[in-house]
């Protein structure tokens, strides 16, 4: 049951909602409160019940470990609080560890010492790198002081609240637990119910019409093995940059619309990121929750921009290799990290120099970048990831007429309007036209107000931009109830 499904929007949210505020209403307020930890446990055990015990078990462990560390004057300590600390930690990413890095790390092992050990071949708990980056945050900061003692059902409602739990964003209970424990919450907010449904709407669309619709290209690329001609490999790298994007923030976008429904506001994670003029500027807008998480508990640990000029350039390249190790457990993500860090090396180091380039060169470059290395990011070798570059890189196949790279059914879509194309056309122009005319059209949406943006201005300006959410949730839901729509990419993490 994802988001963009029928049965969680037709069934699934309304009974949640309705459950939720009836209990408030007639003032049971604990149960309401325990109504939504546990439609947000059905809905995780929807997917896997045998995983439930595993999301069960890292809230109690954590709750404990976050109850010992909370400062407490009256009671003097039995234990050293940084090694509870310590051991919350170490249980939290051994747990990751286990689930996430198991394979990987035997058959790295198997591979470089020529050794038998079995791999488990362990199905990955869905948004385990998600709760379990919460909940060390929570620790961390009950250490510090800087979380207060909750009560134990604030606290589950905080890690399960069924909107960010799959796939973020990254909460910080800082932001969170007012919310939970605002009497405000309890009962129906219109307002906020429009506004959610407005940016569920645009998220929904976002994921079923647009996103989904790259993906049968980038997918056809990737995954086709065949060489790519100059057309093809551009098709296949820029639809896979656009369908991440808008499955991504088509998925945020529904989980703050969902959340809002329910009076809560979730941390807003994207900000239109393929606008950015500079790395830095990208990070500032990309997956805002992650950044924020590995600035606060990677980057300023380990020195951040305090320390000489060398270490901070070792600073930011730790803090992105293990970015791009917490996205999977492969050596691809390490290399897209790896990528990212000296990409914000050189940049902090041409803006000591006092350099500046024209912004629409500065944009040219940032995306394209951006585009360049989410090949590294999608693709499962590098060998995979190198024929969609060298594709990119073939000028002579620009004039080519011959469909000799190209593939057959690639070519067939439009019958005798392909045909026609074909004699004026390059045969990759020719099979990838739908697809560079939908490049164009997303160019320019991502150029305008994001989903954010359009909801603010829709709370203030009303029925023609809510009538338009409408038009493009009845076209969203047609094409969910028609089709099957994939996941969400971000679950795979």
């Amino acid at each position: 049951m994802i988001f963009s499904s029928p049965k969680f929007i037709l069934l699934f949210l309304p009974i949640a909602f309705l459950g939720y505020f009836y209990l408030n209403r007639i003032r049971l307020v604990l149960a309401g409160k325990a109504w939504l930890v546990a439609v947000s446990l059905f809905f995780y055990a929807y997917w896997n019940i045998a995983y439930l015990p595993l999301l069960v078990g890292s809230i109690l462990f954590n709750f404990a470990v976050g109850t010992a560390l909370a400062p407490n004057p009256s009671k003097p300590a039995r234990f050293s609080r940084r090694l509870v600390l310590a051991c919350g930690i170490i249980g939290n990413l051994g747990l990751l560890g286990y689930f996430k890095y198991a394979d990987f790390l035997i058959d790295n092992m198997n591979a470089a010492f020529d050794i038998g050990f079995i791999s488990p071949h362990l199905l990955l708990p869905l948004g385990i790198s998600f709760f379990t980056f919460t909940q060390i945050a929570y620790l961390v900061d009950s250490y510090r002081g800087e979380a207060r003692e909750y009560d134990f059902l604030n606290y589950a409602l905080f890690v399960t609240f069924f909107p960010h739990l799959i796939a973020g964003p990254i909460l910080h209970h800082g932001e969170m637990m007012s919310q939970f424990k605002s009497r405000w919450t309890l009962v129906m907010r219109y307002r906020n119910i429009a506004l959610g449904l407005f940016i569920f709407s645009i998220g929904l669309f976002k994921k079923v019409v647009i996103a989904d619709t790259f993906a049968v290209w980038a997918n056809a690329g990737f995954e086709g093995g065949e060489t790519l001609d100059f057309f093809s490999a551009w098709a296949t790298s820029l639809s896979y940059t656009f369908q991440l994007y808008f499955d991504f923030s088509g998925y945020c976008d529904m989980a703050i619309g969902s959340a809002l429904l329910f009076n809560i506001w979730l941390p807003i994670n994207f900000n239109s990121p393929y606008q950015a003029l500079d790395i830095q500027d990208f990070w500032r807008r990309w997956h805002m929750t992650l950044s924020r998480y590995l600035r606060d508990y990677l980057y300023i640990p380990l020195g951040g921009n305090r320390c000489a000029t060398p270490r901070v350039y070792l600073n930011l390249m730790a803090t992105f290799i293990l970015g791009g190790l917490w996205h999977g457990a492969s050596w691809m993500f390490v290399l897209w990290g790896a990528f990212h860090g000296a990409a914000l090396v050189i940049h902090r180091a041409w803006s000591g120099f006092g350099l500046r380039m024209p912004k629409a060169i500065a944009w040219l470059l940032t995306f394209n970048f951006i585009n360049l290395t989410w090949i590294f990011f999608r693709a499962d070798t590098p060998e995979n990831a190198l024929r969609v570059i060298r594709g990119m890189a073939d000028i002579g196949s620009v004039f080519d007429l011959t469909a000799l790279h190209v593939p057959t059914d690639s070519l067939v879509w439009g019958g005798w309007f392909s045909d026609y194309l074909l004699r004026w056309l390059p045969a990759g122009l020719a099979a990838n036209i739908l697809c560079f005319v939908a490049i164009l059209l997303t160019l320019g949406i991502i150029s305008r107000k994001n989903s954010f943006e359009l909801m603010v201005d829709a709370g203030g300006q009303g029925t023609a931009k809510f009538s338009g959410a409408l038009v493009l949730f009845c076209i969203a839901m047609y094409s969910s109830m028609v089709t099957t729509s994939s996941i969400f990419l971000y679950f795979n993490f």
